[in-house]
């Protein structure tokens, strides 16, 4: 057996460990993990860990499956190590000769409307006009088509990404007295939006804004402009895309997200965003082999780390786990989640389980830490079989972990 295995820094002892879980036999006191095994079939998969590294359990571990959000660990493991736990994403905000005032986006996946109505408070000290609003998303290469999601879509979690995007690119509204209305106290409704909603004929609920004629773009300007004018400042000319240029223009306020990357990951597994994972990707890529952030350098810099620091292979086409096309089997998880480990607080809990969970149209996965007397043991279960479900595998597991002895 394998035990206090640094994973993320020994490829042979993870690849010797994989080779220990093909070879394991269902151990324990009356064969308990055999329970485990009638509830794995063919198109599953599960495989479980002790604290310290070595094997206890797997079945079809070495099977490339589809993982769905499962994937949000590799994504947010990636970011964490090459942006830092501490990172803050920025916003700028510069002057024009023409008073234009030029924002220029990062990719904050939290520029919410809370945000922007304190950014709108601290620009309102610095300057006494504001002409046109100009939009720059350049950071990130547009449009970004990210696969598994449709770009005539309605549904949140087909949201486009960018640079430069307000409210997760959604919106969130009700009909009241034949009239519609934002159904969040903090954010207006705006023209865009209202169109948006008029085209949807639905009564209520949350649309996306597309990136078609920069829509969603439009809709963060107006955002602005709305809370600029509530300080007093209403913008006198139009909003439109456009350019910072840092020689010529004046940086007059630059943005750090009220939230820490660890925040902005919690969130992102409690919610399972789509949008969140997928701009922190394009972020991550963007850092590490310059901007504009593309969906081909976020994915690099995934595989990338996968390989050189996890010692794994995975197939990884998007960050989120909403694409089929993503592959990664139970036994890659081990490595990942002892990497990730640190860090497994900003997963959701229910029972002692810290775990994220995932699901598509006929899967079901499951991956994270059982505690134990405050110690943690990893595991994953991918579940492709249609009509199955994940939850009496991890249920059983639990159960088995907590009655071993060690």
């Amino acid at each position: 057996m394998i035990q206090n295995t640094n994973f993320s820094s020994y490829a042979w002892i993870i690849a010797a460990a994989a080779a220990v879980l093909l070879l394991l036999p269902a151990p324990g006191p009356c064969g308990q993990w055999q329970r485990v095994a009638r509830m794995i079939g063919h198109q599953d998969a599960v495989a479980v860990a002790a604290p310290g590294g070595e094997a206890l359990y797997a079945k079809n571990a070495e099977k490339p499956l589809v993982p769905a959000s499962t994937l949000k660990l590799l994504t947010a493991d990636t970011a964490l190590a090459h942006l830092g736990a501490d990172f803050r994403f920025a916003t700028e905000f510069y002057l024009t000769a023409e008073n234009d005032l030029v924002i220029k986006g990062y990719g904050d996946p939290l520029l919410v409307s809370e945000q922007v109505a304190a950014i709108a408070k601290t620009l309102a000290g610095r300057i006494n006009e504001i002409h046109d609003i100009v939009l720059d998303d350049t950071y990130f290469k547009t449009p970004i088509g990210i696969p598994g999601t449709r770009a005539d879509s309605t549904q949140p979690y087909d949201a486009p990404i960018g640079a430069l995007c307000v409210n997760f690119n959604t919106v969130n509204f009700k009909k009241v007295n034949n009239t519609y209305v934002s159904a969040e106290p903090q954010t207006p409704l705006l023209p865009t939006a209202r169109r948006r909603i008029r085209g949807c004929g639905l009564e209520s609920g949350r649309v996306l804004l597309s990136s078609r004629k920069n829509e969603n773009l439009i809709y963060a300007g107006e955002l602005f402009a709305y809370f600029l004018a509530e300080q007093g400042l209403k913008p006198k000319g139009k909003i439109r895309a456009g350019r910072a240029d840092p020689q010529a223009d004046r940086l007059v306020y630059r943005h750090s997200s009220g939230f820490l990357l660890t925040e902005v990951i919690a969130r992102l597994m409690e919610y399972s965003s789509n949008f969140i994972a997928n701009q922190l990707l394009v972020r991550t890529g963007a850092e590490i082999y310059g901007p504009p952030g593309t969906l081909e350098k976020g994915v690099r810099a995934v595989n990338t780390y996968a390989r050189d620091v996890l010692g794994i292979s995975p197939t990884v086409v998007e960050g989120s786990g909403v694409s089929r096309r993503n592959r990664m089997t139970a036994q890659m998880f081990m490595p990942l989640l002892a990497d990730f480990a640190p860090h497994f607080s900003l997963l959701s809990e229910k029972n002692g389980i810290f775990r994220k969970t995932g699901t598509l149209d006929g899967i079901q996965t499951r991956a994270g830490y059982i505690e134990k007397k405050g110690k943690r043991y990893p595991f994953a279960v991918l579940i492709n079989t249609p009509g199955k479900s994940a939850e009496p595998v991890v249920a059983e597991i639990a159960s088995i972990v907590r009655g071993l002895k060690k």
